[in-house]
């Protein structure tokens, strides 16, 4: 077999491959879809015997069916985060379109995405917007927008309750600096090694969130990195934790 046939036969196994791959992620997702939106007409189902709408419950048909409502929310959470961590597959996968963005806009729309989920938290975030105006940022928008939303998730899930979430921003040495503090359960010592390894959850985060598929931060470190920019952390367990994003600043696009 010659140089020429070789190339055309790898390119072919890519292609094939690259196809399974897509058809895996599709039926992943339909069918993780199709079993959530049936738990979810369960969970209310369920919610309307527990609250009384159907006819009046004894003490016994209470207690199973706060368990069975227990039950299906934590079925409904792994199905959850299966979609998550096959879109995450897909983000990394996509090719890049960067365009030229405000950051601060970015930002405040991540934001706004999350303040639902931080209000039931009863966590607070808080944006230190910066004092001068900073050059737009080339960078694909919709994945940079999953870094940011990665982060302030984390942030708001591994906080303590009535405690703030800061995310600050500043321009330094060229680069963009984006920062998102928490005060909360921070990451053990032997966390720290592994904390951006694929499916890797810290034994600190799963006491307080026993679901999680481990591949947020892998993701986020994939695609800052994809963007010439750097990602690290500074943490003390059960004080908090601060993130740290780096990307280059583009002068000539203000």
């Amino acid at each position: 077999m010659d140089k020429d046939t070789e190339i055309k036969s790898l390119q072919d196994k890519i292609e094939k491959l690259t196809k399974l791959q897509s058809i895996r992620s599709d039926i992943v997702s339909v069918s993780a879809h199709q079993i959530r939106t049936s738990l979810s007409a369960l969970k209310w189902v369920i919610k309307m015997f527990m609250d009384g709408d159907l006819g009046k419950l004894n003490a016994e048909q209470e207690n199973l069916l706060k368990k069975a409502y227990e039950d299906n929310d934590r079925a409904i959470s792994v199905v959850t985060e299966l979609l998550q961590a096959n879109k995450a597959e897909d983000v990394i996968e996509k090719p890049y379109a960067f365009t030229e963005v405000n950051i601060i806009e970015l930002i405040e729309n991540s934001i706004f995405d999350f303040s639902g989920e931080a209000l039931a938290r009863k966590v607070e975030i808080i944006f230190l917007k910066p004092e001068t105006r900073l050059p737009t940022v080339n960078i694909d928008k919709d994945k940079f927008r999953v870094v940011l939303q990665n982060l302030l998730e984390n942030a708001i899930k591994y906080s303590n309750p009535n405690s703030k979430v800061f995310i600050a921003l500043r321009e330094k040495n060229n680069f963009i600096e984006i920062s998102v503090k928490d005060r909360g359960i921070g990451i053990s010592e032997e966390g720290k090694k592994s904390i951006f390894q694929k499916f890797y959850r810290d034994t600190t985060a799963q006491k307080k969130e026993s679901l999680g598929s481990g591949i947020g931060l892998f993701t986020t470190k994939k695609i800052v990195e994809d963007h010439s920019g750097k990602i690290w952390f500074e943490s003390t367990e059960n004080e908090g934790s601060t993130f740290f994003v780096t990307i280059p600043s583009f002068k000539e696009n203000t």
